[in-house]
């Protein structure tokens, strides 16, 4: 039986009542996996895992596109945040172009792409066309978020009425006290911490239906970069919550601070820490955690990431072992001018380059780069190469890997309603 075959005898068997709701699970990667929009290409990926051969690269995967990606217009920023994880890439005299981006909206879209996170490697807002790339996405109804640094607001003001409630903005903000955001940001612009305050409130209040979020990066005692000693802003963490309820910000997003390392170029969580002293950090987080929750007073959300929750769990080594295969690299994948890789942790880095910026821009380079995408999936060693990484998607991965190993039917697999795309 063909796994097509094995598949539509699965849907017989599924039952589509009772289907779990998504809603508030931000991070619940698998959850969304298994969306009803979506479902079905999971199921075929995990037949397409399970097919025996000697060799597994050359078999063809399922002809589907990411449902998500990371769409980096531009590498062009006005700020130097000093811990930008980014920062090898920035302001290299790149920038993808608009009738490119829409080839590559256009083909993924036929071919599912769901929705589309502007953000990395740059200020998108930077990028001559933003407006239009804004404006082109949301005409094929997907889902967008943008992460910005917030000092050109004026440019989302100009967008966001054309956004919806399933679409977000994200401002890198990661203090509350001018002195702090100056010495976190280096802003190269004239911008500062309560400007780019007052200018989100009018954004809200243009939309109140999109979602606004005030993005916190803890940094905490200690952490250097390139020999420079970043800004503790721990101690700030409270206040940034009485703020964004302040500003109308719908939720505050906590996650802790990663540094690229110089020689492998990977993302790392606590990089070279020992126990006594990642106890201490994670001690002092779930401290002001508990007092930016007492702030919240229930009025403004607040969101901890994947790796955050694993460190106050003490399960920070547990979340830097991954299976050998990366699974999600099929269903999200980060097109930028450097290259399309399979991995944002991975940003033009050239190991993870499944493509060059035009990837997708028609139906053959779509159909090579999926290709490209199948061989990476089998011989990319996430287990060896993502050993420092706080994996967003550690635990999607192992429950992927152990469904694909056991011998359950993929019309086991149950269906939850859709909500939220962003992978």
């Amino acid at each position: 039986m063909t796994a097509t075959a094995r598949l539509k005898a699965g849907r017989l068997c599924e039952k589509e009542e009772g289907m779990e709701k998504l809603k508030f699970r931000e991070h619940d990667f698998g959850s969304k996996l298994r969306q009803q929009s979506v479902v079905n290409r999971l199921k075929e990926y995990i037949l397409w895992q399970r097919i025996p051969s000697s060799d597994p690269a050359s078999s063809r995967p399922p002809d589907f596109g990411p449902i998500c990606i990371n769409l980096d217009l531009t590498s062009a920023c006005n700020f130097s945040c000093p811990h930008c994880v980014d920062s090898a890439i920035l302001n290299s005299g790149t920038q993808l172009e608009l009738e490119g981006m829409k080839r590559s909206v256009n083909v993924l879209y036929e071919k599912g792409l769901l929705a589309v996170i502007l953000v990395g490697g740059g200020e998108p807002t930077l990028h001559r066309n933003f407006e239009k790339i804004v404006n082109y996405i949301k005409e094929r109804k997907l889902q967008v978020g943008i992460v910005t640094n917030g000092s050109r607001l004026d440019k989302i003001a100009d967008v966001v009425e054309h956004l919806e409630g399933k679409d977000w903005i994200r401002i890198s903000i990661d203090a509350a006290r001018e002195k702090t955001f100056v010495g976190l940001h280096w802003p190269r612009t004239a911008v500062t911490l309560n400007q780019i305050l007052k200018e989100a409130k009018k954004v809200k209040e243009r939309n109140p239906n999109v979602s606004l979020g005030y993005s916190f990066v803890i940094v905490w005692e200690g952490v250097d970069v390139n020999g420079h000693r970043l800004n503790a802003n721990i101690g700030e963490m409270a206040e940034c919550v009485k703020l964004a309820s302040d500003h109308s910000f719908d939720y505050v997003s906590f996650k802790p601070c990663l540094i690229r390392l110089e020689d492998s170029k990977r993302e790392s969580l606590l990089d070279k820490v020992d126990k006594e002293k990642e106890e201490k950090i994670t001690e002092e987080i779930r401290v002001n955690l508990e007092k930016a929750r007492a702030a919240a007073g229930g009025k403004t959300k607040i969101l901890e990431s994947v790796n955050l929750i694993a460190m106050l769990n003490g399960e920070t080594e547990k979340i830097k072992k991954q299976p050998k295969r990366c699974h999600l690299q099929f269903f999200r994948t980060v097109v930028s001018p450097l290259g399309t890789f399979h991995c944002p942790a991975f940003r033009g880095v050239e190991k993870a380059k499944i493509a060059d910026p035009d990837g997708y821009t028609t139906r053959s380079r779509f159909d090579r780069t999926l290709e490209v995408t199948a061989k990476s999936i089998m011989t990319f060693d996430a287990e060896a190469e993502c050993d420092v990484v706080g994996c967003f998607y550690h635990g999607t991965n192992w429950w992927l890997e152990e469904f694909i190993r056991s011998t359950k039917g993929v019309h086991e697999i149950s269906t939850v309603e859709d909500d939220n795309f962003f992978l």
